[in-house]
C-alpha cells in the first residue's frame, strides 16, 4: 500500500477517537438523559443493517440483488423462526455459496 493509504488510515483514526471523546467531555461526567439513551442503543443495529443493505444491494453504485441478497434473506428466515446468529451466518454463507457455484 501506498503511503497516502497509510495517511488516510491514521487520519481516519485519530478522527474517530476525537468523535470518540467528544460525547464525554461535552456531558462532563454527567449522565445522558434517558431519551437519548435510548436512542444511543438504537444506533449500532441501524448502522450494521444499513452496512448490511449497502454490501448486499450495492453493485459498482448501482442497486443490484444478486446471490448475496438471497443468502441474507435465508439467514433472516432463520432469525425470525428463533434460530441462533451462529446458524444464520452459517445458513447464509451456505445458501450464498451454493447459488455462487451453481450460476
Amino acid at each position: 500500500m501506498s503511503v497516502d493509504v497509510w495517511l488516510l488510515v491514521l487520519a481516519l483514526a485519530v478522527i474517530a477517537a476525537v468523535i470518540k471523546g467528544a460525547g464525554p467531555v461535552a456531558l462532563g461526567g454527567r449522565d445522558l438523559p434517558p431519551r437519548f439513551t435510548g436512542v444511543v442503543a438504537l444506533l449500532a443495529p441501524a448502522l450494521l443493517a444499513a452496512l448490511v443493505v449497502a454490501g448486499v444491494a450495492g453493485r459498482d453504485g448501482e442497486l443490484g440483488l444478486g446471490v448475496e441478497a438471497v443468502g441474507v434473506a435465508a439467514g433472516g428466515a432463520i432469525a425470525l423462526r428463533g434460530g441462533s446468529i451462529l446458524l444464520c451466518v452459517v445458513v447464509a454463507v451456505g445458501v450464498t455459496a451454493v447459488l455462487r457455484a451453481v450460476t
